[in-house]
């Protein structure tokens, strides 16, 4: 088994370096990977990105946005959150064996005198409440696993981050099921720090493995960064790799009410409707016209927006009042 010493908190690096390792070098040998992101939203391959997160407060807050090649729910990360990934053979005749990769981790929080189980398909619980979550993917006869561990994460934040308004959004996408959280550090009955835990946990995951250290080369690292920068950080991966979906927001503003409803498909706006009781000189369908087809984000919108005369569509509605009603 090999350790990849991860010291990067940038969510675009670690999730190419993972990927790196599991469909290159990691087709030859074991892997486990220790490492941490900051403040970050990582969203399941299959969910729509805006469905899942409050949008105005993760831009508010400078949060980053990244979609991870694995199934499963929309998470929220900081410094206080510690991921793990397991790459690895697996069994044909028992695919998704969860277990192989928690039972470790099980162990080795025993041994801190945190009684934990695994709960449902893929939670790590303690007193019922979730503190990791776990995922997997297969590619060439390797296995993925990678999970997250609670250790003294802003709960107040995580909350925040993965609020979305109800009924504003309809879509195809998998929904994450929300559950309560706690955090590990809450049930040690000794004070360590998050990096004194991860020390921890490389020790006594697999105690009768011969853990080696692999060292990037300069190769690996160009690979990593190619991968980061051109599929990691990219709007297309993020964003228009969200399944189709309808959404309806209205907000009223002092000088009237603006309803949108758009139709996205693929991180692309298909149809656009616009409604209110704004004071309009005339007909919305022209702006409606040049708004389909514009990606669905907010710099291509405000740049649409501030690129007309609004007045003649909304009266003294601002641009960035309009703006608020398509998120």
């Amino acid at each position: 088994m090999r350790y990849i010493l991860n010291n990067s908190y940038d969510p675009y690096h670690n999730l190419a370096l993972e990927e790196y390792i599991f469909k290159g070098i990691g087709q030859r040998e074991d892997f486990i990977i220790l490492w941490q992101n900051q403040p970050t939203v990582l969203v399941g391959v299959h969910q729509n990105t805006i469905e899942e997160i409050n949008l105005e407060y993760v831009k508010k807050n400078n949060i980053n946005i990244v979609r991870r090649s694995t199934g499963g729910g929309t998470v929220y990360q900081d410094l206080g959150n510690l991921n793990f990934s397991f790459i690895t053979s697996y069994d044909e005749n028992n695919l998704i064996d969860f277990k192989r990769y928690t039972i470790p981790v099980i162990k080795a929080l025993d041994k801190l005198g945190i009684n934990t189980k695994l709960s449902g398909r893929n939670d790590l619980t303690i007193d019922n409440k979730k503190f990791s979550g776990n995922a997997q993917s297969l590619c060439k006869g390797r296995i993925l696993h990678h999970g997250t561990l609670l250790f003294n994460s802003d709960l107040e934040v995580l909350s925040k981050v993965l609020k979305v308004e109800k009924d504003k959004i309809q879509s195809k996408g998998i929904k994450s099921v929300k559950s309560r959280v706690t955090n590990i550090s809450d049930y040690l009955h000794k004070d360590i720090d998050i990096n004194k835990f991860k020390e921890f946990l490389l020790e006594n995951l697999f105690e009768e493995e011969d853990l080696q250290e692999y060292c990037l080369t300069e190769k690996d690292i160009k690979s990593i960064k190619d991968l980061k920068e051109n599929k990691y950080m990219t709007w297309e991966w993020n964003y228009g790799k969200s399944p189709k979906f309808n959404l309806k927001n209205s907000k009223r503003f002092t000088n009237g009410k603006v309803e949108i409803l758009l139709n996205v498909n693929k991180g692309v706006i298909k149809n656009c409707k616009i409604y209110g009781d704004f004071l309009a000189l005339t007909n919305v369908n022209t702006l409606e016209q040049k708004i389909i087809g514009l990606k669905y984000q907010e710099e291509e919108l405000i740049k649409l927006l501030n690129s007309v005369n609004l007045k003649k569509y909304f009266g003294n509605i601002s641009a960035q009042e309009v703006l608020k009603c398509f998120f």
